[in-house]
C-alpha cells in the first residue's frame, strides 16, 4: 500500500514538472507564446544577467536593470500610455547594484518601452524581445491576458508570409516585399490583394513581425470574418526620411515603385486579382497618406482604401471631387485611436472634409492606443479586414 502511495506521488509530481517544462517560460523562444515573459521556472533569459520584465497574471510588470555605476534609470516609451502617466518613471537602486521598477497594472496588450541610463535611451539590455524598424532598438513588453488575443499564433490553419529581394530601378538599388498568402493558398484561384504599408519610421518587414498582421488575418478567417486575401507589404521607404524635401519627392517616388516596380513583380509570382475591384491599398500614418495619394490618384487601378492615423491634403487627391468618385469606391476607412483623436486631429479633420463632400467612408476611432502598433492592430482586426471585399 506504502509503495502504491509512493508511486502516485511521484507520478503527480513528474506530471507537474512535465507541464511546467512546457508552459511558458520566461523568454524562452520555445514556442510563439502568448505569455512569453510570463515567469514559471525562474529563469534567466539567455545571455542576460537579470530577469526582465517579468509579468503576472495580475498584469503587475518587474524591470529590471543590473548597472552598479548608474546614477538614474527611468522608463519611457508607449508604455507610460498604459500606466496612464505622462513623464518617465523612475527605477529604485538596491544594494547589489540591480535597480527595479514594478508598474501596473496593464491592460493585456503590447507595449513598446525604452530605459533611460543616465540620459542615454537604450533598449532593455536583459530582454530578448527587441523591435527594429527605421529607427533604433526598441524593447517589447507583453502583458498577457487569460488566453491568446485576436493578434497571437492561435491553434488555426496558418499562411505564410515570404520575403522576395528584387531590384528597383526607381531607388537604384536591391529592395526588400513581404507576402501573406493565406491559409490553403491555391494556385489555381484568384485572391484579392491588400497592399499594406508603413508609417514613416518602419520597414518593410514590421507589420508582419509587430504588427501580427499575418496571425490577424490567419484568426479573422478561422472565425469567418474575413475574406482570405493575399498581403502585400513593400517597403514604403523611398528617400531618408530626414531629407529636408521628404514630403516633396515621397509621394512621387512611391507611386512609380508601387506601380512600376513592386505590382509587376508580386502579379507575376501569385494568382491575385488584378482588376480595381479586387486590389486595395491601406497604411499607417506616413504609409496612409500614401495610400490616400497614390490610391485615389489610381483609380482605375484601386477601389479600396484604408487610411490609419493619417491625412493628406485633398489638394494632392483631386480625383474626390469628380462627380463619379463615390461609384468608383468601394470600400474607404478612416480611423486612428482613441488617445490620439481630438477635434484638431488630422484624421479628424479628413472625416469632417470626407462629410462635407459627400464622400461615403467608415469612421471608427477605437482601441486603448495612441499613434502605435495597439491602435493598427486594433483597426485591422476589429474594422478594416473584415470590411474588406463584402460588397
Amino acid at each position: 500500500m506504502f509503495m502504491k502511495k509512493l508511486n502516485h506521488i511521484l507520478l503527480t509530481l513528474l506530471i507537474a514538472i512535465a507541464t511546467t517544462i512546457f508552459t511558458e517560460a520566461q523568454q524562452a523562444h520555445v514556442n510563439l507564446n502568448w505569455a512569453p515573459q510570463k515567469n514559471t521556472l525562474n529563469l534567466i533569459p539567455f545571455s542576460a544577467n537579470v530577469n526582465s520584465p517579468e509579468v503576472t497574471d495580475d498584469h503587475m510588470v518587474i524591470f529590471r536593470v543590473k548597472a552598479p555605476d548608474a546614477h538614474e534609470i527611468l522608463l519611457t516609451g508607449n508604455v507610460l500610455l498604459g500606466l496612464k502617466v505622462s513623464k518617465p518613471v523612475p527605477f529604485t537602486k538596491g544594494a547589489d547594484g540591480i535597480w527595479t521598477l514594478k508598474a501596473g497594472p496593464l491592460d493585456p496588450e503590447i507595449y513598446y518601452y525604452k530605459l533611460v541610463i543616465d540620459g542615454v535611451s537604450v533598449d532593455d539590455p536583459s530582454n530578448t524581445f527587441t523591435g527594429f524598424a527605421g529607427m533604433p532598438a526598441f524593447s517589447i513588453l507583453v502583458v498577457h491576458g487569460e488566453g491568446p488575443a485576436f493578434y497571437d499564433a492561435k491553434n488555426v490553419p496558418h499562411g505564410t508570409v515570404a520575403r522576395h529581394i528584387y531590384y528597383s530601378e526607381i531607388t537604384s538599388g536591391e529592395r526588400e516585399v513581404y507576402v501573406y498568402l493565406p491559409p490553403d493558398y491555391k494556385s489555381d484561384r484568384k485572391y484579392p490583394v491588400l497592399y499594406l504599408l508603413g508609417g514613416s519610421g518602419e520597414v518593410a518587414s514590421t507589420w508582419s513581425l509587430f504588427g501580427r498582421v499575418n496571425f490577424i488575418e490567419d484568426n479573422l478567417i478561422a472565425e469567418g470574418k474575413a475574406m482570405p486575401m493575399v498581403i502585400v507589404m513593400p517597403n514604403n521607404q523611398v528617400v531618408h526620411r530626414n531629407d529636408p524635401q521628404h514630403s516633396d519627392k515621397t509621394f512621387r517616388l512611391f507611386n512609380d515603385e508601387l506601380i512600376r516596380v513592386v505590382m509587376p513583380l508580386v502579379e507575376k509570382t501569385y494568382n491575385i486579382r488584378t482588376d480595381r475591384h479586387g486590389r486595395a491599398i491601406a497604411g499607417l500614418s506616413m504609409g496612409g497618406r500614401h495610400a490616400q495619394v497614390v490610391g485615389f490618384n489610381n483609380l482605375d487601378k484601386f477601389a479600396s482604401f484604408g487610411l490609419l492615423s493619417s491625412a493628406e491634403s485633398l489638394d494632392k487627391t483631386p480625383a474626390i471631387d469628380q462627380p463619379d468618385f463615390n461609384s468608383k469606391v468601394d470600400y474607404l476607412f478612416v480611423g486612428a485611436g482613441t488617445n490620439e483623436t481630438n477635434p484638431g486631429a488630422r484624421h479628424e479633420v479628413l472625416h469632417n472634409e470626407f462629410v462635407k463632400r459627400n464622400i461615403k467612408h467608415e469612421y471608427y476611432v477605437g482601441s486603448n492606443g495612441a499613434h502605435d502598433f495597439i491602435t493598427w492592430r486594433h483597426l485591422l482586426y476589429y474594422k478594416f479586414l473584415p470590411g474588406l471585399w463584402r460588397k
